[in-house]
């Protein structure tokens, strides 16, 4: 498996930005796609956005394009989260995850191996 550990989260103003980032050990970084998800309290968890193993492909949810963008760097074994254009639901506890392959077929939670602790994100209105 491969650790992974979140930062980058606070509090923001509707409307502001925030980029979180994920770091990443133990595994060949390369051998992952890799995915944000988010938590919402009294929601599930939910895929947010993800990245193929060359940062060729990606996904993002509906409710985030446009705003968001997932990028990585292989060589600093980083993935990224640029967000933009805040809104308060947009609101959770958000995880980076490691998928079981390096593609993007299949975005559950099951597909992931491995998870961050979290960081808390907040958008105020």
């Amino acid at each position: 498996q491969v650790q992974l550990v979140e930062s980058g989260g606070g509090l923001v103003q509707a409307g502001g930005s925030l980029r979180l980032s994920c770091a990443a050990s133990g595994r060949t970084f390369s051998n992952y796609a890799m995915g944000w998800f988010r938590q919402a309290p009294g929601k599930e968890r939910a895929i947010v956005t993800a990245i193929n193993w060359s940062g060729g492909s990606t996904y993002y949810a509906d409710s985030v394009k446009g705003r968001f963008t997932i990028s990585r760097d292989n060589a600093k074994n980083m993935v990224y989260l640029q967000m933009n254009s805040l809104k308060p639901e947009d609101t959770a506890v958000y995880y980076c995850a490691a998928k079981r392959s390096q593609l993007l077929l299949g975005l559950l939670t099951s597909d992931f191996g491995s998870w961050g602790q979290g960081t808390q994100v907040t958008v105020s209105s």
